[in-house]
C-alpha cells in the first residue's frame, strides 16, 4: 500500500489538515530534541493509555498486574532515570496471558488489539530512544502539551460512554500522529524521515482499532460523537499555541 492509499482515510476522518506553520516550526533543527522528546513521551504514554483500557474494563486483577509488570521497565527509564535502554527490547513482553474477565462481553477484542499496539508503541520508544542516541540528543523532562487534556476534558462521566469517548480519542490522537509523521518525513534529514515513514502502517491501523472498538462496544451509531471530538480535535490543531510540541497548535508568535 503506498503512503497515499495508507493516508486518504486519515485525512478523511480528520477534521484539519496539520498547520504550514507548525511543519516550519518542526523541521528546525533547533526543535529536534524537542520534538523527539516529546515523541518518545507520547509512544510510552499511547502504551499506558491502551493498558488503562485494559485493566479498568476487561481483566481481572491478577492480569492487570502482569501488564503493570510489563510497562514497568519503560515507565523506570523516564520517570526514574533508571536502567539501560539498550536492554528495553527484551523486556517488551508480557510474562503471562491475559485473561479478560467473565463478565465482560468486549473483553477478548480489546485485549489483542490493545497488547498488539502496546507491543508496538514499546518498540518505537525504543526506536526512539536509538534516535536521541544517533543525535546525541539528552532525555529531560518537559511539560505535557494541552492536546490530549483538552480532548480528554469531554469524556462523558458515565459508562460505557466515557469508554466509548475514550477509544475516539484515542483513534484520534493515532491519525493526527500518522498525519504528523507523513508531512514532517520529507522536510528531517533522510534517516529521521525514515523512521516517520516506517510508523505509518501502525499508526493507521492503530486509529482503525480504536475506531473499530468504539462502534462495536456502543452497539449503535456514534458518528455525531466521532465528529463532535473531530471539531475539538481541529480546534486544538488550528489554534495558537504558546507551547510547541509534536501535537501543539499553530505556534504562537513571541
Amino acid at each position: 500500500m503506498s503512503t497515499h492509499q495508507l493516508l486518504s482515510p486519515i485525512l478523511s476522518f480528520l477534521k484539519c489538515e496539520t498547520p504550514q506553520a507548525w511543519l516550519d516550526e518542526a523541521s528546525k533543527t533547533d526543535n529536534l530534541d524537542i520534538v523527539l522528546i516529546d515523541h518518545l513521551i507520547c509512544e510510552l504514554k499511547a502504551a499506558q493509555s491502551a493498558m488503562f483500557l485494559i485493566r479498568k474494563y476487561a481483566v481481572d486483577k491478577e492480569s492487570g498486574d502482569a501488564l503493570l509488570a510489563w510497562l514497568k521497565p519503560f515507565e523506570t527509564l523516564i520517570y526514574k532515570r533508571e536502567g539501560d535502554w539498550r536492554t528495553l527490547p527484551d523486556k517488551n513482553k508480557l510474562t503471562k496471558s491475559v485473561i479478560p474477565k467473565s463478565n465482560s462481553p468486549y473483553g477478548q477484542d480489546l485485549i489483542d488489539k490493545m497488547v498488539l499496539l502496546i507491543k508496538e508503541e514499546l518498540h518505537h520508544f525504543y526506536q526512539v530512544l536509538e534516535m536521541m542516541h544517533d543525535y546525541d540528543i539528552e532525555y529531560r523532562s518537559i511539560t505535557p502539551c494541552r492536546y490530549a487534556k483538552g480532548l480528554l476534558r469531554h469524556v462523558k462521566t458515565f459508562e460505557p460512554d466515557a469508554m466509548i469517548d475514550k477509544l475516539i480519542i484515542g483513534a484520534y490522537i493515532e491519525a493526527r500522529s500518522c498525519e504528523r509523521f507523513a508531512k514532517l518525513a520529507p522536510h528531517v534529514d533522510k534517516k529521521l524521515g525514515d523512521f516517520y515513514v516506517s510508523l505509518l502502517r501502525s499508526e493507521a491501523r492503530h486509529y482503525q482499532d480504536y475506531l473499530t472498538l468504539a462502534e462495536q462496544i456502543a452497539g449503535k451509531d456514534i458518528s455525531e460523537r466521532v465528529m463532535f471530538f473531530g471539531e475539538r480535535e481541529a480546534e486544538l490543531i488550528l489554534t495558537s499555541d504558546s507551547d510547541f510540541k509534536f501535537h501543539s497548535g499553530v505556534p504562537a508568535l513571541v
